[in-house]
């Protein structure tokens, strides 16, 4: 007997959870949390950061320009610099657990938005 079941599909919802921690000068810390199936907006990262990973086990980094999605296989504790890019992207959990990382974001003036949206 063939199943008629429709496809599984895949819903993602822009419901990231952000709190600032910390806002000093240049200096901005974050915490951020996406529940499986959540994004964050489109947006480009044109400042230096340091993310400490306290939870969730897999990402995908999706490209506005239609590039190749990048998984990002996620390990408790992971601590990394990041770069300044300016190509457009978001994180999408795609995982069974909830993302959370600690982000420290060193702004070139006190009212710059660490990570704007596009």
């Amino acid at each position: 007997m063939i199943s008629m079941r429709p496809p599984k599909r895949y819903t993602i919802e822009l419901m990231a959870e952000q709190e600032v921690l910390h806002h000093r000068g240049n200096y901005l810390v974050r915490r951020q949390r996406l529940a499986p199936g959540e994004a964050t907006p489109w947006h480009h990262d044109p400042f230096h950061r340091v993310t400490v990973v306290l939870s969730g086990d897999l990402l995908n980094i999706e490209f506005r320009d239609g590039g190749e999605s990048v998984p990002w296989k996620i390990t408790v504790g992971e601590v990394d610099w990041v770069e300044p890019s300016d190509r457009v992207h978001r994180a999408v959990n795609v995982g069974q657990q909830v993302f959370e990382e600690v982000v420290t974001f060193f702004l070139d003036r006190p009212d710059a938005e660490p990570q704007p949206e596009r």
